[in-house]
C-alpha cells in the first residue's frame, strides 16, 4: 500500500536518487531549479510517496514571489519511480500537495510543466500570461493554479525568490522573542 507523508530528513538520499533516476543531471540546469537551489522548500510542504518503507515518489512546494506583490508557491519537482508509474502515484502526490497548500491559506501554485498533464489538476498558462521565469525558453510551460479565486488576477513580473520570508504565526512569534526588551 502506498502512503503519502511529509518528507523527513532521513528521506533525502532516497529522494535525490529518485530525482536522478527520473530526470538525470539535466534537472540541475532547469530555470525552476535555480529558484530552488540553496534554500529549503516551504515548511511542511514536501511530501513523499512510500511503499514498503521505500520512497517511490516525491513532490515539494517552494515560496516564490510572482511579480512585486504576489506570494505564491512553486511546485516541483514531481517525480515517481519509473517502475511505479501508471499507478496514480503522481496524481495522488499532486492532489495531496494542493490540498495542503490550500489548507495553509495559500492563494496560488505555479509550476513549469506540460499543460496536457497538469490541466487535470487545475493548472493552465492563462493566469501566468503576464509572468515570466528568468531562463525559461517556452513560456507556454509556465502554469498556474489559483487555490483562491482571483489570486493571480493582475499579477505581472518575474517569478523569483522572495526578498523576505513569508510570515507565519510561528515566525512572527520568534521575531518578537528575538527583539531586545526595553529595560
Amino acid at each position: 500500500m502506498v502512503t503519502i507523508r511529509v518528507e523527513k530528513s532521513s528521506d533525502t538520499a532516497a529522494r535525490e536518487a529518485l530525482l536522478d533516476l527520473a530526470y538525470g543531471p539535466v534537472r540541475f540546469e532547469k530555470p525552476s531549479e535555480r529558484l530552488r537551489s540553496t534554500r529549503a522548500p516551504a515548511r511542511g510542504l514536501s511530501f513523499v510517496a512510500v511503499e514498503h518503507d521505500r520512497v517511490i515518489g516525491t513532490v515539494r512546494l517552494w515560496e516564490v514571489s510572482a511579480g512585486p506583490t504576489c506570494s505564491a508557491l512553486l511546485l516541483g519537482p514531481l517525480a515517481v519511480d519509473p517502475a511505479q508509474r501508471r499507478r496514480g502515484i503522481g496524481s495522488a502526490l499532486m492532489h495531496h500537495a494542493l490540498r495542503a497548500a490550500a489548507k495553509r491559506g495559500r492563494g496560488a501554485v505555479l509550476l513549469v510543466g506540460d499543460a496536457a498533464y497538469y490541466s487535470r489538476f487545475g493548472f493552465s498558462a492563462e493566469p501566468t500570461g503576464a509572468l515570466w521565469l528568468p531562463g525559461l525558453a517556452d513560456k507556454r510551460r509556465l502554469l498556474g493554479c489559483e487555490l483562491t479565486p482571483g489570486a493571480l488576477d493582475g499579477v505581472r513580473g518575474a517569478i523569483r525568490v522572495p526578498e523576505r520570508p513569508v510570515r507565519t504565526p510561528l515566525t512572527a512569534a520568534v521575531g518578537r522573542l528575538a527583539k531586545p526588551q526595553a529595560a
